[in-house]
């Protein structure tokens, strides 16, 4: 939690200047019991209606002072909480963006969504709501119990006894609160996890006609975040009918005391309305601590959840910027005994990985589902960090290299073509920031999709929706690669992104591709894709079973060779041969 109250340091002058109002506010409050006192003794009881409209005159005109401070501490309060929630989401997100791939596994996006948006909306209220009553309340609980003891010290005992029994049982709600509400937000999370998958997976829903399926899901998660805090609420609101009880019988006590002391003489008519008027206020004040304490429990709850983001640690956030940029260099690739385990599993996905890649060349790497093939391009700019052995670019180990250099000269096309929210032009120089048109139409000549922006109404100011949604496999992947050439990289990795491609385009983009002067990568299924490159890699099990040219592979790998009946049949083997 200090964590995130740390971000309130620069409303310090706002957060003060709020509290003063407020204390004018309880300072009004206070003194109007002993106003009330003053107008029956002398005014009432002595028959002297000048003291009935002096003291009313001050009544009011402190009401008034009290009504222009509390409109300006709800201005003060809403700028400080309002300012406090965009600095912790712009925070949040920017921690978000420095996450390692390590660090994702911890945090579901569904998770990651909830403590963005409802968490910091919990702690903007839990902020607001102490900079206007949640301060106001104790010290009414507070000062007008010393107040009633200054009128009449007899009388206030009873609040004396009555208050620290229910202050402990308030703090013991409190700290039993905070638990509660944190195992309601994580079902939050399940409500916006499966929110999440399904508006993710709509065509596949109506398609499979899964929607009752998936309807019951949401239902269960819904009910259980309903049945979590209808439990939880339940709990808490016990506290107003506690309170109420205990208070409204110290009431009676008071009065019954009061009309004791009357008939004896130790009392006027005034002091007891005065002491009466603070019990209630009081009482007031303890019921409005009943609802501050729900708005404070569920603050605390999700200021943990937001301070387990923010307290990332820097080993498993992609905060490791030490090194040397990346000097001038060709392009060649050096894994050496790389070994590799996704975090929190003993299971190798890459063991004693050892192969080259020359600059300027083109390397393709087959391999079955699982074998590791997409590792190999986590690790190359250092989504995930290695365990054993040493990455090379050039001579210069990965490790000793400044991740945002590493990655400048990094051309990435993820297995998955993904898309942002905008028009063909910006998502191509998404790759570039600073790209000019002509950049960008050149890369998507490269690409093999220029001709298809061009039949477009829009061309290149054609809006993309969502995910690219009005957008074929290909043509996706297509800009995706795009995206990629425009940066002009020293390497170029594609994982699997020519899959969606007819043949004579993802030949002419091949083709395309060997004219660059930089080294590129290819994770790929089909043998015709790796026919085009200078090198083969197999990849079983995580280790690096035979490299080399189709012919070499052809004629010594058995693995290869089953790959190739399995594509081409035992009598097309050697068609592919003779084809090269």
């Amino acid at each position: 939690m200090r964590t995130v109250l740390s971000y309130l340091k620069p409303y310090r002058n706002y957060m003060a200047f709020a509290w003063l109002l407020m204390l004018v506010e309880l300072a009004v409050e206070l003194t109007h019991p002993l106003f009330m006192a003053k107008i029956i003794d002398e005014g009432i009881l002595g028959h002297d209606m000048g003291a009935v409209y002096k003291w009313g005159a001050i009544m009011l005109g402190t009401s008034l002072i009290s009504f222009v401070s509390g409109i300006i501490n709800s201005f003060a309060a809403a700028h400080v909480g309002q300012n406090f929630g965009y600095d912790l989401r712009e925070q949040m997100m920017e921690k978000v963006q420095s996450f390692s791939f390590a660090s994702y596994n911890r945090f579901a996006a569904s998770s990651l969504i909830t403590r963005m948006t409802n968490d910091v909306t919990q702690v903007q209220n839990t902020v607001f709501m102490s900079l206007r009553i949640m301060m106001r309340a104790p010290l009414m609980v507070l000062f007008g119990t010393v107040m009633a003891l200054f009128i009449h010290a007899k009388l206030t005992i009873v609040l004396v006894v009555t208050i620290p029994i229910m202050l402990l049982f308030l703090f013991y709600m409190m700290k039993k609160g905070a638990s509660l509400f944190r195992s309601v937000q994580k079902r939050l999370d399940g409500v916006n996890s499966v929110i999440q998958e399904n508006l993710a997976g709509i065509r596949i829903i109506k398609a499979f006609l899964r929607w009752k399926y998936e309807g019951s899901r949401f239902q269960q998660a819904n009910e259980q975040l309903m049945a979590k805090t209808i439990r939880v609420l339940r709990i808490m609101e016990t506290t107003t009918p506690v309170l109420q009880l205990v208070m409204n019988s110290s009431l009676i006590v008071i009065l019954w005391l009061g009309f004791t002391e009357f008939t004896s003489g130790t009392a006027t008519a005034g002091e007891i309305v005065a002491v009466i008027n603070y019990a209630a206020r009081i009482s007031v004040s303890l019921s409005m601590l009943t609802f501050i304490l729900i708005v404070f429990s569920r603050g605390r709850a999700s200021s943990q959840r937001i301070g387990e983001l923010l307290e990332e640690s820097e080993e498993q956030a992609d905060q490791r910027w030490e090194g040397t940029a990346l000097g001038p260099a060709g392009g060649k690739i050096e894994f050496e005994g790389v070994s590799f385990s996704f975090p929190g599993s003993r299971v190798p996905v890459l063991d004693d990985v050892t192969f080259t890649v020359q600059p300027g060349t083109t390397a393709a790497i087959l391999g079955a589902t699982g074998s590791g093939k997409s590792t190999l391009f986590y690790l190359l700019p250092r989504l995930y960090e290695l365990d054993r052995g040493r990455i090379q670019i050039d001579g210069q180990d990965i490790r000793g290299i400044q991740p945002g250099s590493l990655r400048e000269h990094i051309g990435f096309v993820p297995q998955e073509a993904h898309l942002f929210t905008g028009t063909i032009r910006e998502n191509i120089a998404w790759g570039k920031e600073e790209a000019s048109m002509e950049e960008i139409i050149e890369a998507a000549r490269r690409a093999q999709i220029h001709e298809t922006i061009a039949e477009l109404p829009g061309k290149y100011e054609t809006v993309i929706g969502q995910k690219g949604v009005n957008l074929s496999g290909g043509q996706k992947q297509r800009l995706s690669i795009a995206r990629a050439l425009i940066r002009k990289p020293l390497i170029l990795l594609l994982d699997d992104s020519t899959s969606a491609l007819d043949a004579k385009t993802e030949a002419n983009l091949l083709s395309a591709l060997q004219e660059e002067s930089g080294t590129t990568v290819i994770i790929t299924q089909k043998i015709s894709t790796a026919l085009q490159a200078d090198q083969i890699l197999l990849l079983e099990d995580g280790r690096i079973v035979a490299a080399g040219s189709h012919e070499k592979l052809s004629e010594e790998s058995e693995l290869y060779r089953r790959m190739l009946a399995s594509q081409y049949g035992k009598g097309g083997m050697l068609d592919v041969k003779i084809s090269r």
